[in-house]
């Protein structure tokens, strides 16, 4: 059985099955909904359900309340319609540009840029079409079925690069399949199958709001992306980068942030450290993350905000920036790394 879906205000139409979710097809049917980890932990694609009915599959309370079901709001990443939908969701403009693709891939490097973190690079298949927008992910298929996602730290215009290749930031997780795999067994020219680009974190380029970029542990990789492409494409719109760690060692591209910061007049870098060390003779910034940036900019009103990392500090700064510093939800974009442990 098929029903339509109406997106409001977008005007936006597609037809799905029953068996699927909201999400899912709309990627299909290359409308741009806004979404992140696609597993019902993070809640970047929880919007308006104004006519129709869903069942909701598994999914965290804190990305979906009871209350807030009740009040008829959904996950599209994880409901399945039971009649014809009226959703009222931001248009994300540009998702169908890059199609999403199946491709194998093969390990190039690893380089072990902390103790916990390494900076893999794969090379793409020859005469590949793979193609995203700086911030994206791709989600890697596992023997037995299950899948991991990455984002890109590498701008889109390296891929023209020889060889063509893309490069990700992954922080150990003790027990987890991929990553023990990762920093254990994983050889050089290894064949890994790869599936992407997926997300609607990237910058909003028909804007000239002032940025903040906010990034916590890796979650800096998507903002590197982003600080590539910017410098690339001649984006000059005052940016703030906000990265924050528990400890110096964390801060694993830290001389390359400062480097950029250097270079382009508009970036502004402020590391900032929760749980510095004696050894780190840190004499920075320490605290949370968010509430820096709170410190040096109370006003947010006429901001854009793209914050990537641990949903705890994701949540945290949509959500005191917008009851302290006047930051409209329509300007905080988000892609919080969720982990196994945070789908349980």
């Amino acid at each position: 059985m098929s029903f339509s879906v109406h997106i409001q205000p977008s005007g936006r139409e597609f037809t799905m099955q029953r068996d699927e979710t909201v999400l899912g097809a709309a990627i299909s049917a290359g409308v741009g909904l806004p979404y992140g980890c696609k597993d019902g932990a993070c809640g970047s694609c929880k919007c308006k359900l104004v006519e129709g009915r869903v069942i909701h599959g598994a999914h965290q309370a804190k990305a979906l309340s009871d209350e807030e079901e009740a009040a008829g709001y959904l996950l599209t990443c994880c409901a399945t319609p039971q009649t014809d939908l009226v959703i009222e969701a931001k248009q994300v403009v540009g998702m169908g540009d890059f199609p999403v693709q199946k491709m194998p891939t093969r390990v190039i490097s690893m380089e072990r840029a902390a103790p916990d973190v390494i900076i893999l690079k794969l090379q793409l298949p020859a005469n590949n079409s793979f193609g995203f927008r700086a911030g994206q992910y791709v989600e890697f298929i596992l023997k037995e079925g299950g899948r991991r996602s990455y984002s890109m730290a590498n701008a889109p215009h390296t891929l023209k690069d020889a060889p063509s290749s893309i490069e990700l930031h992954l922080r150990h997780m003790p027990g987890g399949k991929f990553t023990d795999h990762v920093f254990g067994n994983m050889k050089e020219k290894e064949i890994l199958r790869m599936e992407g680009p997926f997300g609607t974190f990237f910058l909003r380029e028909d804007s000239e709001r002032p940025i903040v970029l906010l990034a916590s542990g890796t979650g800096f990789a998507p903002i590197k992306a982003i600080i590539e492409h910017m410098r690339h494409q001649g984006i000059t719109r005052p940016t703030r980068l906000y990265w924050g760690c528990r400890a110096k060692p964390d801060l694993y591209l830290h001389e390359w942030a400062e480097q950029q910061a250097r270079e382009l007049p508009w970036l502004t870098y402020v590391p900032v450290l929760s749980e510095p060390t004696e050894q780190d003779a840190w004499t920075g910034r320490t605290g949370f993350v968010h509430q820096a940036v709170l410190q040096d900019l109370p006003d947010l009103s006429a901001h854009e905000v793209y914050a990537c990392g641990a949903p705890v500090m994701v949540q945290s700064a949509q959500r005191d920036f917008e009851k302290q510093a006047g930051l409209s939800d329509e300007y905080f974009y988000a892609d919080a790394f969720t982990s196994e442990a945070d789908k349980h």
